[in-house]
């Protein structure tokens, strides 16, 4: 036991229960707040007008046509929510080895991001830079010879995040784990004159088995061939990633992020003591389907356990959470 410890007292003259004793004591001691302004939404975004199409391995999630997505952008904005995240559907007509779709001005992605700042100007928007959605390999890079290309995929990223930002994108971030592209983007944002557009890093992103849903929604899954373990990191490293995010640091990210969500709050705990930095985490499409999936059963409330884990991530250091619950929680939250 440690000496802070040794003088706190001893049973019966202290009763660490006292304080439990009534839900008005709980809530004076409690060490850890969970408050909407620690939330981001992602959405699914999907062609067409007046479109709602529900994502079968995620119970209660939909891909949304834009004009819909405009107005459960105005939700999450009554609700407090700060900021959403926008990942396409993307037409596999439009798919190319070289995932070129990214970077068109005119993709969805683009369209989205100006109709919902439009419509929504008060609401961030974060944007996905990674060419998985737009690759008819389905990998976040450009493959050659069956291996993905790191510096030229660099350059197809650095054009998606500009497009992007000319949309009207206030966070860029880059999930695809290849080496030097933050640099890359930050030169190529400041260059342009979008010295204030923020990129939030997916800085230790692992090579996870609970990315599946997501891989369903954005229409992927079936596209991928092989996996992702030569540019995504190790689940069974850890020391790897504090480099990775001091590496992001140093290149310019503004924020960084830790994926997946619980099964890696050892690393959020690692980073946040290491760095100090606004650090963030994703309760990724698995870790929502094995909870809504297990409440759509009667086996979890999911109420409470969504509250639960949230407050778990906040817990371990984070500042804020991607979950695609955000919208119940934050009407959790509103009637606590």
């Amino acid at each position: 036991m440690s000496k802070r410890f040794t003088t706190l007292g001893r049973f019966p003259t202290t009763r660490l229960r006292r304080n439990r004793r009534e839900d008005w004591s709980r809530r004076l001691v409690a060490e850890t707040r969970l408050s909407v302004d620690d939330l981001i939404w992602p959405v699914f975004v999907q062609e067409g007008s007046n479109r709602r199409t529900p994502v079968g391995s995620m119970p209660g999630v939909d891909r949304l046509s834009v004009d819909l997505f405009v107005e459960a952008a105005k939700q999450a904005r009554d609700l407090g929510v700060p900021a959403v995240a926008i990942f396409p559907e993307t037409d596999p007509k439009t798919k190319t080895p070289d995932g070129r779709e990214a970077y068109n001005p005119g993709n969805l992605v683009c369209r989205a991001i100006a109709a919902v700042k439009k419509a929504v100007p008060d609401i961030g928007v974060a944007c996905d830079v990674a060419l998985d959605p737009f690759n008819s390999d389905g990998h976040d890079g450009i493959v050659r010879d069956g291996y993905v290309q790191n510096d030229e995929t660099l350059d197809a990223l650095v054009k998606q995040a500009i497009v992007q930002t000319e949309a009207g994108a206030d966070i860029q971030a880059p999930s695809d784990m290849m080496d030097g592209r933050i640099a890359a983007i930050r030169k190529a944002l400041d260059g342009k004159g979008y010295i204030h557009t923020q990129i939030m890093s997916y800085a230790a992103k692992y090579a996870s088995a609970f990315y599946s849903p997501f891989r369903d929604a954005i229409g992927s899954s079936g596209a991928l061939k092989g996996d992702k373990k030569t540019y995504q990191m190790d689940y069974a490293n850890s020391d790897e990633a504090l480099r990775e995010v001091g590496f992001d640091i140093e290149e310019g990210a503004d924020m960084v992020m830790v994926k997946p969500g619980l099964p890696y709050l050892d690393i959020v705990r690692r980073v946040k003591d290491a760095f100090g930095v606004p650090t963030y985490a994703y309760q990724v499409s698995g870790e929502y389907a094995m909870l809504r999936g297990a409440a759509e059963h009667g086996w979890l409330d999911w109420d409470k356990v969504l509250i639960e884990t949230l407050t778990g991530f906040k817990r371990a250091g984070c500042d804020g959470i991607l979950t695609y619950g955000a919208i119940d929680a934050a009407k959790l939250l509103g009637t606590r």
